[in-house]
């Protein structure tokens, strides 16, 4: 197998980790690149700790199982840090994306990290403002491809609108709140 990059999603039960790497996963089968993207959860109900996973190749995925050492990792909700170990599997090297109004800074400090590429994103305010709810999936997924360069942007707006489109065909305001929050937060996304 060739090149594999894995992501973990951090959320709680209702704020789309799960969607989100659904989401990322359909965005990236349309580029050509094998993929999988499933969740990690019990029978934990809304607002509980719960894990998603990608796993991104240009050859197919022979592995079925959690991903315990991601380059990348997702946290859709600041309140985890600390009482969920964010950080385990994650490499000198690896990116962590983290949704907070806070500097990448501050998150360092909070966390005391030395090494790792560092980056904060306010999705919960952004989803509030474009989709008006609190659903940071999107936003994520945005300040993610910013991050890691894993799709084109355009590509990113169209297959994202398409996907969504699919889902909320009834809906034309959820689909594009949900296009500007990807487009605010691959803006507004900050690191170092």
């Amino acid at each position: 197998m060739g090149k594999l990059l894995e992501i973990r999603w951090h959320g709680r039960g209702g704020q789309g980790a799960k969607t989100g790497a659904l989401l990322l996963g359909e965005v990236l089968v349309n580029t050509g690149k094998f993929m999988q993207a499933f969740p990690d959860y019990g029978p934990e109900r809304m607002g509980a700790p719960m894990r998603a996973y990608n796993r991104i190749s240009d050859e197919p995925i022979t592995i079925h199982s959690g991903v315990t050492n991601p380059e990348v990792v997702v946290v859709l909700d600041a309140t985890l840090l600390g009482k969920v170990d964010v950080t385990a599997g994650l490499p000198e090297d690896g990116v962590l994306i983290v949704n907070t109004p806070k500097e990448p800074g501050e998150i360092r400090e909070q966390l005391g990290l030395s090494g790792r590429k560092l980056f904060t994103i306010d999705a919960n305010k952004i989803a509030q403002e474009t989709i008006g709810r609190v659903i940071p999936n999107t936003p994520m997924l945005g300040a993610l491809v910013k991050v890691t360069g894993l799709v084109d942007y355009e590509h990113l707006i169209a297959d994202a609108r398409k996907t969504l489109t699919k889902k909320f065909q009834r809906k034309p305001e959820v689909i594009d709140g949900n296009i500007k929050a990807i487009e605010r937060a691959y803006q507004e996304v900050r690191g170092e």
